[in-house]
């Protein structure tokens, strides 16, 4: 399952960075399909929250940090309060508490070391769950299309379950053209063991979550968990939606929700101008075409004692401008001490590297030794751009004598 809720992704690296929903904007858009969710309001202060709670009139209210983190309820604030989700009755409580966190870091399993910055809270009413399901529907490519999977064991780790207990683990295979049937949602709904009027209710929560998947472009809807209430209410608690990169033209509503700014900065602006950029920890910057060849730069780079610090793909129908974005998102990383550009030309011509190549150097004033290992389409002319150029560039005959190269270049230093 692991594999499939990554779709798109070619040689262990997205396009893109992927589009990542706050929940209460994932909460929103099924709220907006007809799906059953909790009521919830969203709040910036700690008297919106207050309000929020009081507005709500619930037995009990739920408190819930939005970060794009998992971890949460273990989470611990730099205000000193231990916890990003948290249960009360009384409404005075849900301020005191938003007031603790807004501002505030919060810092989990899967952020940073320093936490991130809380903004939002999400101000929902509480529910009790009697009973967890798993849902998802998914692009898997084996099936030529979407497939529904669901399991009667939820609020657990999906992989876990098909590890331990793959009986429980079942499948639907939708047919892009007809949707999905009555009887696949109701099949769906008897697996993970709906019963009675309830049975109905899920099954129409299943063909509601199948019309939000098309109508945003979702590669992915996952319900964990698909909850039955004591009341006999059958509701979403908590999703994870995936989008489809190359549906953003048409999804412009979608794709303006996405919030940045817990993404390196690096890492948005590459995405900019199509660079695919990853950040690492190491010293040596790598400058390559295609991602294969990307992953085999940074793991020479390491096998000859270095360390590369990102991963920089320009992909294959590259533009000279794309070169100098390069260098300038490259050299703008304090830790970086060298530059090693690998470029295999096939689609790509090596003289447009090259041209780029020395002009980011002239109006960059490039500080760190650079090393270029070129090989394919109009490399001979590129190697001539670059000799003549007058700059202190250092060739390389391949890649493993590249690698050695930009090592050696910062132990010189």
């Amino acid at each position: 399952f692991s594999a499939l809720s990554q779709p798109g992704s070619f040689g262990g690296v997205s396009p893109r960075r992927w589009l990542n929903l706050q929940e209460y904007q994932s909460k929103k858009l099924m709220q907006d399909s007809g799906v059953t969710v909790q009521h919830f309001f969203v709040a910036d202060t700690a008297s919106e929250a207050l309000e929020a709670a009081k507005r709500l009139k619930a037995k009990e209210i739920v408190l819930k940090a939005q970060i794009l983190a998992g971890g949460r309820g273990k989470g611990v604030f730099d205000s000193g309060l231990k916890g990003g989700v948290h249960l009360t009755k009384d409404p005075v409580v849900v301020g005191e508490l938003a007031g603790k966190m807004l501002g505030f870091n919060l810092t989990t399993k899967q952020t940073p070391k320093e936490g991130v910055k809380v903004k939002t809270v999400m101000v929902a009413e509480a529910l009790d769950i009697s009973r967890e399901t798993y849902f998802a529907i998914l692009m898997d490519r084996s099936c030529n299309g979407p497939v529904m999977v669901g399991s009667p064991q939820g609020g657990v780790d999906i992989e876990e379950v098909a590890a331990t207990t793959p009986e429980l683990i079942f499948k639907e295979v939708i047919d892009i053209f007809e949707g999905v049937r009555d009887d696949q949602a109701l099949r769906m709904a008897a697996n993970l063991g709906f019963k009675g009027p309830l049975e109905r209710q899920a099954a129409d929560q299943i063909k509601r979550l199948y019309d939000l998947f098309l109508k945003v472009d979702a590669t992915q809807v996952e319900v964990n968990p698909l909850g039955e209430t004591p009341e006999g209410q059958v509701v979403c608690f908590d999703a994870k939606i995936n989008f489809d990169d190359n549906a953003e033209f048409r999804q412009k509503a979608v794709f303006a929700m996405d919030d940045t700014a817990e993404s390196d900065p690096l890492e948005t602006e590459a995405a900019k101008y199509d660079l695919k950029y990853i950040g690492l920890d190491g010293n040596i910057a790598c400058f390559v075409n295609g991602a294969g060849l990307a992953m085999a730069t940074c793991d020479i780079i390491d096998l000859h004692g270095g360390k590369p610090a990102n991963f920089l793909d320009l992909g294959g129908g590259v533009k000279e401008n794309q070169v100098y974005v390069a260098f300038k998102l490259l050299t703008a990383d304090p830790k970086v001490e060298a530059i090693l550009v690998n470029i295999f030309g096939g689609i790509v011509n090596c003289a447009i590297i090259a041209n780029g190549i020395t002009k980011a150097c002239r109006e960059l004033e490039l500080k760190v030794p650079l090393v270029v290992r070129l090989e394919g389409t109009n490399v001979q002319e590129a190697k001539r751009i670059l000799s003549e150029s007058g700059l202190p560039i250092t060739s390389a005959s391949d890649l493993d004598d590249a690698a050695k190269k930009a090592v050696a270049a910062i132990a010189k230093k």
